[in-house]
Parts: structure tokens; C-alpha cells; sequence
């Protein structure tokens, strides 16, 4: 169990869990869990964690597939810029491992966005606090546990 899963339970969020050998030579987490779990890349969302104006940090969560617009992540949390945080404060604050960070269960409640594509879809895939571990859920739920917004994040 990992705390994104713990999270879920406690909740009673409908979601499933999907276990694949992660091949530690891979970089591309995302896109090797789509691959794995034998799903659209599109469905598989990353969870990347910015630092807006100097700051505070905040979530973003988009598709595997696409690349994060600072300006827009930036817009949808109401600050002035934003940039990549650093991977050592990403794993202090969410408690996770890069390539492992899932947007459940950090160990921080951060502003949180997910891309508005996740609104279309029945399912989605994130991290589920680990590299191998997915967890699949309704993109509603996701929202209303993380008390998150949908927005535009993509260039």
C-alpha cells in the first residue's frame, strides 16, 4: 500500500490498481506505464510539481504524452510565473519518488490542476506512489478528492 492508495480507500473512491515491472533504464515513467498497462497515452496523466512566483508550490497534472506550459499552470493558479521545482524539494514535499510521484496522498495539500482533457475521459490513469504502480479513476473523483480545478496546462 502507499499513501495514495490509503487515500483512496479511505475515501471510498471507486479506482483499480495496475502493477507493471518498471525497467529501471527507462526515463520515460509515463509513457512506459501507458505502454505496460496496455492503455492510450493519452489516458495516462504525470504529475509534475511547480513552484509559482519564487514560492509556494502547486501540482500539475497532464498527459504523459504532452509538455507543461509555465504560463499556463502559472494562470490557473492565480500567480504571476512559475517554474519546474527542484526534485529534492518535490520528494520532501510530496514524499514520493520522482518517476513515483502520484498526486494523492503527498504529504502536503498543494494546489492542484489537472489538464481538461482528464474531463472527457471515463477513466485516468496517475502514479499511484510509486515506479510500476498506476492507479486508474474516474478524473471527477480525482478533482473533487484533490479539491483541484480543470484547466488548459499544454503549450
Amino acid at each position: 500500500m502507499t499513501p495514495a492508495i490509503d487515500l483512496l480507500i479511505k475515501h471510498k473512491v471507486a479506482h483499480q490498481v495496475h502493477e507493471y515491472q518498471h525497467d529501471p533504464a527507462c526515463q520515460a515513467y509515463g509513457l512506459e506505464a501507458a505502454e505496460k498497462i496496455g492503455v492510450a497515452a493519452e489516458q495516462v496523466f504525470k504529475t509534475l510539481v511547480v513552484k509559482l512566483d519564487g514560492k509556494q508550490l502547486a501540482v500539475a497534472i497532464i498527459p504523459v504524452g504532452d509538455k507543461l506550459s509555465m504560463k499556463a499552470i502559472a494562470k490557473a493558479a492565480k500567480a504571476k510565473k512559475a517554474m519546474m521545482a527542484e526534485a529534492a524539494e518535490v520528494q520532501r514535499s510530496s514524499g514520493y519518488v520522482l518517476g513515483g510521484v502520484s498526486p494523492l496522498g503527498q504529504k502536503r495539500v498543494l494546489t492542484t490542476v489537472i489538464h481538461e482533457s482528464a474531463s472527457k475521459l471515463q477513466k485516468m490513469y496517475v502514479s499511484g506512489g510509486r515506479r510500476g504502480l498506476d492507479i486508474e479513476l474516474a478524473p471527477q473523483d480525482l478533482k473533487q478528492l484533490l479539491n483541484a480545478q480543470f484547466a488548459s496546462l499544454t503549450a
